[in-house]
């Protein structure tokens, strides 16, 4: 017997998966782009829950690497899980024709969709930021999941614009990081636009209230925590995914919110545990003794409880 809470959950898409992990792109020691460590991390986060990667994309470093590195990256994780997980390029930039040539070789890389972002720095208006989206989706065959995460391009994708954007059939998905929680849920009322909560706090929230899962930055060090999460949603365990969340929290707290960015805290911690992560590019720099030590201990304190 279907109860009604299954039946709640059915209609919504998983376009991407539910647990993606913003992975890191690791380096050598000299700066270099470190495929094989790119090889080794996607299969432990794999292994350890995640069903979806999200490449090149601000975790990544996607700022400063080379297309063609972007590109390589594609390729050596599709060739380390196989295709037994979805893979999402980042393609996004301040410009449209370069934002085009990106996802056309994501496509020819092996990607299984694109992230957009918005345009950064230019701050188009939302007509034109819509004539962007809707050019890079009719570019190629790929699948979009857009990118709303204004306190890094000063423009957001307002609801409306979102609601018009999910008619075009290969505009699935949302990355959200608006921070507008009243604005997710009216978008998810009305359009069949699969949510992904881009921010480690609001996983379970956004879930709750119908997302299709999460794009997250911590799970590049605890990828099996954050699937729980989701895990005992599903099966009914609301307490239980709320105990979770609360459980994790101040981990992400002192990955997200601790004046350092999340890709600086993930390769700190990914360094500690033995797993690729390597240096930063400039302009990121590494954290300080202090900053590593006080992300051990919440990280010990963490997997202790």
């Amino acid at each position: 017997m279907t109860n009604a809470r299954d039946t709640a959950r059915s209609p919504r898409p998983r376009p991407f998966g539910r647990t993606l992990c913003a992975m890191v792109t690791p380096f050598t020691g000299s700066g270099a782009l470190d495929l094989d460590g790119a090889r080794r991390l996607a299969a432990h986060l794999v292994a350890e829950g995640c069903d979806g990667l999200v490449l090149n994309g601000t975790t990544g470093e996607s700022p400063t690497t080379s297309d063609t590195e972007k590109a390589e990256l594609i390729t050596a994780v599709r060739e380390a899980v196989g295709e037994r997980v979805s893979l999402v390029a980042g393609v996004g930039t301040a410009d449209t024709r370069h934002t085009v040539e990106l996802a056309l070789a994501a496509e020819k890389a092996g990607a299984d969709g694109v992230l957009v972002v918005s345009p950064y720095y230019s701050r188009p208006p939302q007509d034109a930021l819509e004539a962007h989206f809707l050019e890079v989706a009719e570019a190629s065959g790929l699948p979009v999941m857009l990118y709303d995460i204004p306190g890094r391009t000063s423009t957001r994708i307002e609801p409306e614009t979102l609601v018009r954007l999910a008619a075009h059939p290969r505009i699935v998905a949302v990355k959200d990081c608006s921070y507008d929680f009243l604005g997710a849920q009216k978008v998810l009322a009305r359009t069949e636009l699969a949510y992904y909560a881009g921010c480690d706090e609001h996983v379970l929230a956004l879930y709750a209230v119908g997302a299709a899962g999460c794009v997250s930055t911590v799970a590049n060090v605890v990828p099996g925590p954050v699937a729980a999460i989701l895990d005992a949603f599903d099966a009914g365990d609301t307490a239980g995914a709320a105990e979770l969340q609360l459980r994790i929290t101040p981990l992400i707290e002192a990955m997200m919110a601790a004046g350092l960015p999340g890709t600086v805290t993930s390769k700190a911690l990914l360094t500690v545990l033995g797993l690729p992560s390597g240096p930063m590019r400039a302009p990121l720099r590494p954290a300080g003794r202090e900053a590593v030590d006080g992300l051990r201990a919440v990280y010990e304190h963490f997997m202790a409880a």
